[in-house]
């Protein structure tokens, strides 16, 4: 299983433009073949940054979803609202066991 994570900071005054491009991206990316999970998240103490959270069956899937229509509309609309900072990362996982 291959992680992403990271967090994305926006310009400010372009949180709600922000919330409309996550929340169309999000709902593209889930219907793509090898995605588990793909969530981004508004942190409570700095309302212009985003975490990001996915999971991916594979690099192959990963690097496909890097390719797809969706993502070149999601970094245009990034690009018009305004990143002021970006640390995105990826990891492999092995086999999720509960805490609980």
């Amino acid at each position: 299983m291959i992680i992403v994570t990271g967090t994305i900071e926006i310009a400010p005054g372009g949180v709600e433009k922000a919330r409309a491009a996550l929340a169309d991206v999000m709902q593209e990316t889930r219907k793509e073949d090898g995605c588990r999970i793909y969530e981004f998240s508004q942190l409570i103490e700095a309302e212009t940054r985003f975490r990001v959270y996915e999971e991916w069956d594979s690099l192959d899937a990963l690097a496909a979803h890097g390719k797809a229509p969706h993502m070149q509309v999601f970094r245009a609309a990034l690009a018009e609202i305004g990143v002021v900072s970006r640390d995105i990362y990826r990891m492999e996982g092995g086999e999720k066991t509960s805490l609980g």
